[in-house]
This record gives C-alpha cells, structure tokens and sequence, in this order.
C-alpha cells in the first residue's frame, strides 16, 4: 500500500528538496530548502546545506559564527504562514476550527471558494487523503496560480485529489453530492443558491467572513434560503503564555480576531427548518425589515 500524498515528506532524515525550518536563539524562525552544495547564510555566520542532508530531524548546526540553529521541518502552520501569498491567507486557528466544526473527514467531498494563497486548500487536502476530492474555485488567475505552486511545494508535487477551477462557483459549480462547502470569499450569499443544490442532505456549508456587516447578511441568507438549519456562529481567539520559573502570566500580544465563521447543515429536500423559538430583542430588526418569516420566526 503506498504512502499518501506528502507523508514521505514528513518523516525521516532530511534530504534535497525537503524543506527546513531553523529556530535561532531568539525564537525566530528561517525556512529555506536543502539543496546539494548550497550554502544557508544568515548575519551570525552561514554553514552548508550538506551538512543537514541525511541528518535526523530535530539536529542542530552552527554557523561560522558559532551560533546554534535547531532544525525541524516546518509544521503545516508554519508553512502557511510563510508561503508567498497573492491573497491573506486563512490563519491556522481558523484552519483548525474549520477542518473540526465543518467535520472534514477522509474520503470527503469538499468544494472550496475562495482559494486565496492556497492555505484552507493544505489543510483540507491533508484531512480527506488521497480518495478525498477537493473542488477548487478561485475567481482570479494569478491568485490561482499562487495557491497552485504553494499547495504543490507542500505535497511534492500535484495532489490526487484536488481540481481547481478558475471562475466564480455560483457561475461553475457542476460539483454534485457534496459533503461539505467551504466559503471563503466577500459575498457567501451570492453562492448560497448553488451550494443548495450541491450538497447532500446533512451537508455542511461553512462560510468565513471578515466583518460583522457581512456575517449578519450571510445568516439572514441562510434563513432566508429555506433549507438549512439555524446556522452557528463564532470566532476564536488565541493568546500565548510566557513561563518562565516563577513569572507564569499571558503574553502582552495574542491573535486577536482574524474572521468569523459560520456553518449550517443542509436539510432534506421538502422539509421547512423548524421555526425558530428564540424571540430577538425589540428593535433587533429596523422598521423597513422585510426578511424571512417577518411574521413570525423573528418576533414580529
């Protein structure tokens, strides 16, 4: 049985082509790929690239400076956060809450809108394996082909199975079946007449968006839409702590707010959502509202 695609790049010694990432003293982090007879330079010193090849993960080199330098192959968070980017990438902590709450499985079929530097399409590529489809779109070309090279230096070269299509998804979804929607993009609502019919029932749709104008317009779409449950929405945010003896406290930065997400599972064709039990506040909607179930499901 052989590998999946990219696991051979993940483990035993270090070899050319294989990308390496060195830790300094300081904690900062240098990545760069081993190439036969090259040199690695940095300000304290360089030293040669053959002297990690066939090295085991987790050595240690010194320069001609006589600085220390651990390397390690760069984790898949680490790698996105420093791959070129056409577009913003989507962070690792929304990644990781994404692949859990949208439930992304292996062999799962998973349509992606928004495709940016190609950082969601890593992380969905690694959760469904190679006997996974991941579908693609991303509306322009040269952001398209970022995400290609940076997806494809990852893996080692073209994953089984991912398509990408450049052209928006509304206009070019043909996907059917779907387990799962990722949205990524400025208008998710735009798409949401599609994904409908994409998906299969008990499908997930998992939009990401950055403002709070832009999530309040995607629920209502989803309510609006009529067929899929009452959607959930949150954001996350991470903050490190500093440890050291006795001086154990929260780090003075933290990542903040990146975007919020929101998922909703399809239902079965035929079935109205159940209205909704929870009344809003008074004055939650204006008085030109005319949204879905004005009469009832939002309190008026």
């Amino acid at each position: 049985m052989s590998e999946p695609t990219g696991a051979a790049r993940r483990r035993g010694p270090f070899k050319v082509g294989d990308q390496v990432q060195l830790t300094d003293p300081k904690g900062r982090h240098y990545t760069f790929t081993l190439e036969a007879g090259k040199n690695f330079h940095t300000h304290k010193g360089s030293f040669p690239h053959d002297e990690l090849i066939g090295a085991p993960e987790g050595s240690v080199v010194r320069t001609t400076g006589n600085v220390a330098y651990l390397a390690l192959r760069p984790l898949l968070p680490d790698y996105v956060l420093s791959m070129p980017r056409g577009a913003a990438v989507v962070y690792p902590k929304d990644a990781g809450q994404i692949l859990a709450f949208a439930d992304i499985f292996p062999g799962a079929r998973v349509v992606e809108a928004g495709v940016g530097s190609g950082s969601l399409s890593s992380f969905l590529l690694r959760a469904i394996g190679d006997q996974g489809m991941l579908h693609s779109y991303e509306r322009r070309d040269d952001f398209a082909d970022i995400a290609r090279q940076n997806v494809e230096r990852y893996f080692g070269g073209p994953h089984p199975a991912w398509q990408l299509t450049v052209g928006d998804l509304q206009d070019n979804l043909s996907d059917t079946d779907v387990d799962r929607v990722i949205l990524d993009m400025l208008a998710p609502w735009e798409c949401l007449e599609a994904v409908s019919k994409a998906l299969v029932p008990g499908g997930i749709v998992c939009c990401y968006v950055a403002t709070t104008t832009q999530l309040a317009r995607t629920v209502e779409s989803i309510r609006e839409i009529g067929c899929f449950n009452e959607p959930t929405a949150w954001e996350t945010m991470i903050r490190n702590w500093h440890i050291e003896g006795l001086a154990v406290r929260p780090d003075h930065r933290m990542i903040g707010h990146t975007g919020f997400l929101l998922t909703a599972r399809r239902l079965a064709d035929g079935v109205e959502p159940p209205m909704r039990r929870r009344r809003p506040a008074k004055g939650a909607y204006g008085e030109d509202y005319a949204g879905p179930n004005a009469d009832g499901g939002t309190g008026r």
